[in-house]
């Protein structure tokens, strides 16, 4: 298959039980260290009658070592991945961003937490992320064999992907156990314990 282009995200997320193993592999692969652990802001914009949500889109502003602002299109499966547009970049202030949103009708929806680390591996992009209810790796890269290659590397299992978005996932674990909190923070999940059940995700290192 061809690659992917430009503005466009082609990737698999996994569900994992242990997210140091994952590291401890690609290290022993010899991957590339490009982002260290580092804590992700993230917030979520939508008009007030859900415009954006309603139609697949998401528009984002996130801070970590810098600010940037991404806008994601619907999605749709390619090569056994998830491929959808996104168009990022990064921008100078991140709350003047945010008010520049908030003057043009948007509104924050949710603000949601991860640290994430970020690898190289064979042209090939691997984030770990650790998500307040729980820990993902997520593999993007230029085509799908690279992330099948790089997949079979990590001894995940292909078939385990998580096909929604973090958010949509925490919306529907919010819905199903009635918690009444907007954000995805750590702060709110502190003391509650998530299993994969809950989240109706299958461990990708189940079996290694």
């Amino acid at each position: 298959m061809d690659h992917v282009g430009p503005f466009k995200e082609l990737e698999v997320k996994y569900y994992v039980l242990d997210l140091a193993k994952v590291e401890r592999r690609l290290l022993e692969l010899g991957a590339a260290l490009s982002q260290p652990r580092i804590l992700e802001v993230n917030l979520r914009f939508d008009t007030a009658a859900a415009d954006l949500a309603q139609s697949l889109r998401v528009l984002r502003l996130r801070k970590d070592t810098a600010a940037r602002l991404t806008y994601k299109g619907p999605a749709q499966s390619y090569g056994g991945a998830r491929l959808r547009p996104e168009i990022a970049f990064e921008v100078s202030d991140f709350e003047a961003a945010q008010a520049f949103l908030e003057a043009l009708g948007y509104q924050v929806v949710v603000i949601y937490e991860k640290y994430r680390a970020m690898y190289e591996l064979a042209g090939v992009h691997v984030t770990l992320d650790e998500m307040p209810y729980g820990n993902f790796v997520e593999i993007e890269g230029p085509d799908p064999v690279s992330l099948q290659i790089v997949n079979q590397k990590l001894a995940l299992d292909w078939q385990a992907q998580v096909p929604g978005s973090y958010t949509s996932v925490f919306e529907q674990l919010k819905a199903e156990q009635g918690y009444n909190f907007r954000d995805l923070t750590f702060e709110n999940f502190q003391g509650i314990a998530i299993t994969a059940e809950m989240l109706h995700v299958t461990p990708a290192d189940a079996n290694h």
